[in-house]
């Protein structure tokens, strides 16, 4: 009999034999599926029978892992499982069932262009080819096949794809600076208000910043417990006196999860995910005259720029206190020229040239005496 799903209980079970060209070719099985739903089950059916399928055919070459199998070994977190759970229904069964060991650095940067072909080359790299990347080296590390190293994309293979696209990826940002947070403030009602004052303060994401609940902030010692985030561990981070005083003075509110229309826990910012505020922050900025900056930019960016180009910081200190392990990611990445162009240009058209005559001078006197 052909494996066939039955439920048992709350869980799906398979049980029966694989067979090829109408010939059994496994013992008889009954297994758990794991699946709650006939569906899952199903799903769990065809790949055991395509496994096995390939054991019979290829004997000990079916051993060898594919895939398939690497990313189901895979422990992803849930934004990694997304991604590939979008690029295992996008490449079908042909890549799937391919060898992990005879899989190319250059066939997961060319698999990206296909899945991906109106992205940059950075959208390419970090939502294709790095989860596969951590797929492959994860299995590795399982003793299942050899690593993999994928050179990124060059420069020359960027520009071509933005042209491509008619459109520039690495578009420079800008950062808040004490200005742009007065005149913000100034129109904000008080929640977003010090929402803003302390992402600029303290660096922190527009994730950790609304995820800060009541129990969170210790007022007495004037630290926030900022969560985990982008390999950094969750920790108290100092704030200052002024903060603490808008803190303690900002009634907390209970966000509406508008999926679902539950009432949420009680935030102190009153947003329930990190895309609540743009909204808000749009009409805000409209209002105040001022252009629109992204919480990101206006806080995470607007500090380090803040302390190391307008106030001299040294930037290791800047770094550690935005809790940067290495502070050359930051100088590469949050801190943004502040001096206009044409003032620059300026320096160098006038004073230099005075010196020049001068110099011009000195040199064809020294001539003639010789």
């Amino acid at each position: 009999m052909p494996l066939k799903a039955k439920l048992r209980g709350h869980i799906w079970w398979a049980s029966g034999r694989v067979h090829y060209n109408g010939k059994p070719i496994t013992k008889y099985i009954r297994r758990s599926t794991g699946a709650s739903e006939e569906a899952g089950a199903h799903d769990w059916i065809k790949d055991f029978e395509a496994r096995e399928i390939r054991r019979y055919i290829l004997g000990e070459e079916a051993d060898k892992l594919i895939l398939r199998d690497a990313i189901t070994l895979y422990d992803a977190k849930p934004k990694e499982a997304k991604r590939l759970l979008g690029i295992f229904n996008a490449i079908g069964g042909e890549f799937l069932n391919r060898e992990v060991d005879s899989i190319t650095g250059k066939e997961l940067r060319d698999l990206a262009r296909i899945l991906k072909p109106s992205a940059s080359t950075d959208t390419m790299w970090r939502e294709v080819v790095t989860p596969l990347r951590s797929v492959i080296n994860s299995a590795h590390d399982l003793g299942k096949c050899q690593p993999i190293k994928v050179k990124r994309y060059s420069e020359k293979e960027r520009i071509q794809q933005d042209e491509s696209r008619g459109k520039q990826s690495r578009v420079e940002r800008t950062p808040g600076n004490r200005e742009w947070l007065e005149a913000f403030c100034a129109e904000a009602d008080v929640h977003n208000a010090a929402m803003a004052r302390f992402m600029f303060e303290t660096a922190a994401r527009i994730d950790q910043a609304v995820s800060l609940t009541p129990r969170d902030v210790d007022l007495m010692k004037r630290r926030v417990w900022l969560k985990a985030q982008k390999g950094h561990p969750a920790q108290w981070v100092s704030i200052s006196h002024q903060m603490m005083i808008d803190l303690a003075n900002l009634p907390p509110k209970r966000p509406i999860n508008r999926k679902t229309g539950d009432v949420m826990k009680a935030r102190i910012f009153g947003y329930g995910s990190p895309t609540g505020y743009t909204k808000r922050w749009r009409t805000i900025c409209q209002r105040a005259g001022i252009p629109y900056i992204p919480a990101h930019q206006a806080g995470r960016h607007g500090y380090f720029t803040e302390l190391t180009v307008r106030l001299g910081v040294n930037p290791v200190d800047a770094a550690k206190a935005g809790r940067w392990a290495d502070p050359n990611l930051p100088m590469r990445t949050y801190a943004h020229s502040v001096v206009d162009e044409g003032e620059i240009r300026e320096r160098l058209r006038t004073n230099p040239v005075q010196a020049g005559n001068q110099s011009s001078t000195n040199y064809l006197a020294k001539k003639e005496k010789m």
